[in-house]
């Protein structure tokens, strides 16, 4: 399929249903190779299906991954590298928010596990391919959210308390953009750039699991939100659009590079945080 992205391969998480999935509609109509990523077989084959059938691109496969699980990362990870002689461009977008602390099979906070842990894992693994694949790009679906984020290192996954799903969801993405900023500047001079963006507000399923309170005025917000498709926009503008070539380490909102929070841009975090998550999940620093 001919397009602004033909002989690309892109890979996206969390791609069955909302703006991974209209994501993955728009980057096969411009011609990538789409590796489509999820939990259920079920949906999986039906997003297949649907992302097909609206691009008329045959060019769409799907693997599967719970990334609650990060023995099924490293599976997803092989399983790219074996399937795939390039990767383009990494979509990290899929996310999850606990309404209570729960914790993984690996015997960490679900939230932190999902958002944070597993696209830090996945992308790590997936590095020297992306390297032999330059120019390449990582992009992280991070969130406006992460401007209430807070990151205490001896309380980091809420182990002595103060659980509450806004807090967790909300250091989740902080963590999202403090790893970009991490992450670009560990690849600079590779050709692999990383950046992160705030896709709007989204009427997608994860309110499903907001405090009641939210729930309360949901309906009415809802009328607000954005839509899936639109809420795509800024995933696909980094991945496809002249004006972002090159340019690494940035937070976007509405396909604008934007200062994150104070905490985002302190210096000394980043590396800690990397330091932390490699060692919860087994890599070296």
């Amino acid at each position: 399929m001919a397009g602004p992205l033909s002989g690309k391969i892109a890979l996206v998480t969390g791609a069955t249903s909302g703006i991974g999935f209209e994501a993955s509609v728009k980057l096969a109509a411009m011609g990538a190779t789409l590796v489509l990523v999820a939990r259920d077989r079920a949906r999986g084959e039906a997003a297949v299906a649907a992302v097909k059938k609206r691009t008329s691109s045959d060019a769409v496969s799907l693997m599967f991954c719970d990334f609650a699980s990060l023995s099924q990362v490293r599976a997803l990870a092989a399983g790219v590298m074996s399937s795939h002689p390039k990767l383009h461009i990494l979509v990290n977008n899929a996310g999850s928010a606990s309404p209570k602390r729960e914790v993984t099979e690996d015997g960490i906070e679900r939230t932190f596990a999902v958002n944070h842990l597993a696209p830090f894992l996945l992308t790590n693994l997936l590095l020297d391919l992306l390297k032999r694949s330059a120019p390449a790009k990582v992009i992280n679906v991070a969130s406006i959210e992460h401007r209430h984020g807070t990151l205490p290192f001896d309380n980091l996954q809420f182990e002595k308390g103060g659980y509450r799903i806004t807090r967790a969801y909300a250091r989740s993405k902080l963590a999202n953009v403090l790893f970009t900023t991490e992450l670009a500047r560990r690849l600079a001079g590779t050709g692999v750039t990383a950046n992160c963006l705030h896709p709007g507000a989204v009427a997608t399923n994860i309110w499903s699991h907001a405090p009641g309170y939210v729930r309360f005025v949901l309906p009415v917000a809802k009328l607000f939100m954005l839509s899936a498709e639109k809420g795509a926009d800024t995933i696909v503008y980094l991945a496809a659009n002249p004006e972002v070539e090159g340019l690494t380490g940035g937070y976007y909102e509405r396909n604008r590079k934007v200062t994150p929070s104070p905490l985002a841009r302190d210096h000394a975090i980043p590396k800690r945080l990397w330091d932390r998550s490699a060692a919860l999940v087994g890599l070296p620093p």
